[in-house]
């Protein structure tokens, strides 16, 4: 099983978040004893916001650990199909937001998504597979 880890649990432990990174730390371990544990580089620079150089991020998320998968071309276009339901719905933004690329490649590639904000994955990606709180 391979799951993909969205940055809102990244951040958690990065940023030592007194009432997350426990319960993210341990969902992570867990998400490592099943299987790969993987990142994209939506996450990747979403996580890199915290860094001053790309070596401190590195050293953060090593590749020995967070395997790197680009986003599949399926992916992109399920993201842009669950963009337009969410401007139907009334959703103001004007291009598509990083969850909806992160669901759509945890959709596509079977992923289990690990993630501390399921609300918008589950609207737009009701199949797939979620661990939250």
């Amino acid at each position: 099983m391979s799951t993909l880890v969205d940055t809102s649990v990244l951040l958690d432990l990065l940023d030592e978040d007194e009432e997350w990174m426990e319960w993210s730390a341990s969902m992570l371990t867990h998400a490592a004893e099943r299987g790969r544990v993987v990142i994209t580089q939506l996450i990747y620079a979403e996580a890199s916001v915290t860094f001053d150089t790309i070596e401190e991020l590195e050293e953060a998320l090593p590749v020995a650990f967070f395997v790197r998968e680009p986003l599949p071309w399926q992916a992109a276009f399920l993201a842009g199909k669950a963009f337009a339901t969410y401007r139907r719905r009334g959703g103001s933004h004007r291009s598509p937001l990083p969850d909806f690329y992160i669901g759509a490649h945890a959709a596509i590639a079977g992923h289990t998504l690990l993630t501390r904000d399921p609300n918008r994955y589950r609207s737009y990606f009701p199949k797939l597979r979620i661990i939250a709180p």
